[in-house]
């Protein structure tokens, strides 16, 4: 780690790019109370150290969350409901008072109180997975379409309000939702294999409305002809670099090949940074619904409804992947609250 942030002040990225690494909630001895939140001590050597990295350069501490894996465990300690966000009833701490409603609040408030007890009161916490799984093993029985929805549409309204948690309410918290596709190969317990949002033929497992208030559908199966069920195979609209973008706003662009617009490449020319950009910018929107929001761009995005290039900006018909990326104000791409894990729909260098 180390390292990776000496790379990075060498290049100038150290503030923009944090550096850490994930742990699991069994880095915890102690969780419940979640005042009584408390670090193994067999992981004393290196967690010391690190935290004090972790402060020093305002770094998250990442954390693996699974509410599913503590009603598995111990059904007759954790209610259902209070493992998917539905519980009407509340928790009390009873050394601090604070009440809690839902089990992912409570795990995030174990590690929290857990920082604060080695008196690391400003690490930022983020979750870097979570989620709920949608088949599992006979005495799997929560593993369940229905439940996975409810758990994951509930984690976005929670997380999207940015109410926080009882120890630190209004604090945001970054979350990442495992996972985008099923991992049919993977050893172990049916529901080691039932993560996904989507089967491995592109299909969705259930819908999953992102937004917090409409529908939003998983991918649509291709048709016989190649395009994607619900698109005519083209688009009316296409983003393009804005001309009021300065030349390093536009160094980053969306996840997606590249490859054309390489040298020799079809759409290396014309050989400059806005056309490259344009492509980059145009096959990231097209290859996420063509929305607003997939155009944005910090700004540097523009739409346009005329075809300037069909080298420069591909249609939907060469761009069935599709990844959603959830923001706290209006869904904005660059202030991503949640995004899928396996599909992180990130900006990374591609020019």
């Amino acid at each position: 780690m180390h390292n990776i942030l000496t790379s990075l002040k060498k290049l100038g990225l150290h503030k923009k790019i944090k550096v850490s690494t994930t742990h699991s909630l069994g880095v915890l001895s102690r969780s419940f109370p979640p005042s009584a939140g408390a670090f193994s001590s067999k992981h004393a050597l290196f967690l010391k150290p690190l935290l004090e990295f972790l402060a020093e350069n305002q770094s998250p501490f990442m954390i693996d969350i699974y509410p599913y894996y503590a009603y598995r465990d111990s059904p007759s300690n954790v209610s259902l409901d209070y493992a998917l966000f539905q519980s009407s009833s509340e928790v009390i701490d009873p050394n601090t008072g604070l009440l809690y409603t839902n089990m992912f609040d409570a795990q995030i408030d174990a590690l929290y109180f857990a920082l604060m007890a080695l008196n690391f009161r400003t690490i930022k916490v983020m979750v870097t997975e979570t989620g709920w799984p949608s088949k599992g093993s006979p005495k799997e029985t929560a593993a369940t379409p229905d439940n996975a929805q409810i758990y994951n549409a509930n984690l976005i309204r929670h997380v999207i309000n940015d109410t926080g948690t009882p120890a630190k309410p209004g604090e945001d918290v970054d979350v990442y939702i495992f996972s985008l596709f099923n991992e049919n190969r993977k050893p172990g317990l049916e529901s080691e294999r039932n993560w996904g949002l989507f089967y491995p033929d592109q299909t969705s497992v259930y819908n999953l409305d992102f937004s917090g208030r409409g529908a939003v559908v998983g991918m649509p199966t291709p048709n016989s002809n190649g395009t994607a069920g619900g698109f005519n195979g083209t688009t009316k609209t296409w983003c393009i670099a804005s001309s009021n973008a300065t030349q390093l706003d536009l160094q980053n662009a969306g996840n997606v090949d590249c490859s054309p617009i390489q040298p020799s490449q079809p759409c290396f020319q014309p050989d400059n940074l806005a056309s490259h950009a344009s492509y980059a910018f145009n096959a990231y929107y097209q290859q996420n619904g063509a929305t607003d929001i997939a155009c944005t761009f910090g700004g540097t995005g523009v739409r346009v409804d005329k075809d300037p290039s069909n080298a420069l900006f591909p249609s939907v018909q060469t761009l069935l992947h599709r990844s959603l990326c959830l923001g706290s104000d209006a869904m904005h791409f660059l202030n991503c609250k949640l995004v899928y894990f396996a599909l992180q729909a990130m900006i990374t260098a591609c020019i």
